[in-house]
Formats: structure tokens, C-alpha cells, sequence
């Protein structure tokens, strides 16, 4: 499975590939090799003519944003009819462990952590809490973060800042993702944990107490509504990263 984020992070890294090329075509083409693709196969998929597409390629005509957004898309959704075996590859070498990634988002604006609360139906376990700034969120999915994960490629998850939320699915009592926070030397402003629904183990409360980071259980009745809920409400002042 490649998770939503993934394939965003992918398309919007082909489009701008494409955009800041010297040579428009010559990109152009270079992707749809790069995907296994002949010209028919993908102007097919488009509901373009080959030929049509051949002139792009070419140099004839110049891509708008309407036309490289089906072209983009029409990859992706090649590569998926395969079982993602372009995407797969181009994401292990764009950053590693990204199948832990979930969603993750910078806000063009700050967030109130007051608003991230109410967002994720949150909880709050421990009594250190501020209405400090946040500046993005990053949803991991905990049991691949924590099992596979280095500390530099959690660095790498933390995104363009640490004035972010963390948050962490999959979670049975918290303990795990805590340990992680707390061996880590970057710290995020605020930890989010999805899962636990009878009791939250008291080291995970304690160690947000000695680190002075916000930990907030989630009561989102599933993953997806949780991110859903993050994108809907926020998605339009955000950006994928």
C-alpha cells in the first residue's frame, strides 16, 4: 500500500521536476520513460492523440497547468494498475521509511494548538499545555516509524521545523512513541497519539511532563476520519512537503 501522502509527494516533485527544466520536453519525456510508458499508452490515458502528445514532447507546444496536471496524473495512475512499482522505487530514494508516513503537511499560517485539538477530537493527558504556535503536522504510522526507523530519518519526518505536531497511530499505550521523543535531540511542540481507548501508559504522561511537550490523545473513531479532518479543515492553508 502507498499511502495518499506518498503519491502527492511524488506527483508534485514530477510536476515541478518538469516546470523548472531547462527543457520542458525533454523532462516530459524522460518521466513518461522513467514510468514504462510509450506515447500511446499514455495519450490513451490522458484522452489525448499521440500526436498530440509527440508535439509536447517535441518542443512543438508548450505544457499549461491543465495539460501537465493530466499528464502527472496519468503516470500515477498507470503506476498504480501496476502495484506502484515506479512510485515504490522513486520514494525510497526521495526519503527513506516513508511507508511510515501517513499525511504530512506546513501551514502557510500558524495554528493554535487549541485548534488542533478540537481538529483531532483530542484529549489532553498531561498538564503542559500552551497555545504555542504550530507550523505543520506529520502523521506517522507508529509501529513502522518506531520498529524501522534511525534517528536522522526521524529528523527527516519532522519536516522543515520542529514547531509541529507529531502525531502517532497504531499506538496501543503510548509508551513507545514517548521513548522516541525523548531519545530524540529535535523535539516536536506538540505529540498527538491515535489508539489507546482504556488507559495510556503513566511513563509516556510522565515523559511529556519532563520535556515540556503537550500530549493529547486522540478520540478520532479511525485514522482516516482523523486525517480527513486535517485536511478538510486545514489542507487549505498548507502545503505538502
Amino acid at each position: 500500500m502507498v499511502s495518499r501522502y506518498a503519491v502527492e509527494l511524488i506527483a508534485r516533485r514530477i510536476a515541478g521536476d518538469i516546470v523548472l527544466a531547462d527543457s520542458t520536453a525533454a523532462a516530459m519525456r524522460k518521466w513518461r520513460e522513467i514510468f514504462g510508458l510509450t506515447q500511446s499508452e499514455l495519450a490513451k490515458l490522458m484522452g489525448v492523440s499521440p500526436s498530440v502528445l509527440s508535439d509536447y514532447e517535441k518542443g512543438r507546444r508548450v505544457p499549461g497547468a491543465r495539460f501537465l496536471k493530466k499528464f502527472v496524473e496519468s503516470l500515477i495512475r498507470a503506476d498504480e494498475a501496476r502495484g506502484w512499482v515506479t512510485v515504490r522505487s522513486l520514494l525510497s530514494s526521495l526519503m527513506p521509511r516513508m511507508d511510515a508516513v501517513i499525511d504530512m503537511r506546513e501551514f502557510w499560517s500558524p495554528v493554535p494548538l487549541s485548534q488542533l485539538i478540537e481538529l483531532v477530537e483530542g484529549y489532553p493527558l498531561n498538564t503542559f499545555l500552551n497555545d504555542k504556535p504550530l507550523y505543520g503536522y506529520t502523521v506517522l504510522d507508529s509501529i513502522r516509524a518506531i520498529e524501522s526507523m534511525k534517528g536522522y530519518e526521524y529528523w527527516q519526518l519532522l519536516g522543515m521545523t520542529s514547531e509541529r505536531a507529531v502525531i502517532f497511530t497504531r499506538v496501543s499505550k503510548g509508551r513507545s512513541p514517548m521513548v522516541a521523543v525523548r531519545v530524540s535531540p529535535l523535539k516536536p511542540a506538540v505529540v498527538v497519539i491515535h489508539g489507546p481507548r482504556r488507559s495510556v501508559d503513566p511513563l509516556a504522561i510522565r515523559i511529556a511532563e519532563i520535556e515540556r511537550i503537550p500530549l493529547i490523545l486522540s478520540l478520532a473513531s479511525s485514522v482516516d476520519e482523523l486525517v480527513e479532518r486535517l485536511r478538510t479543515v486545514l489542507g487549505g492553508q498548507s502545503r505538502i512537503i
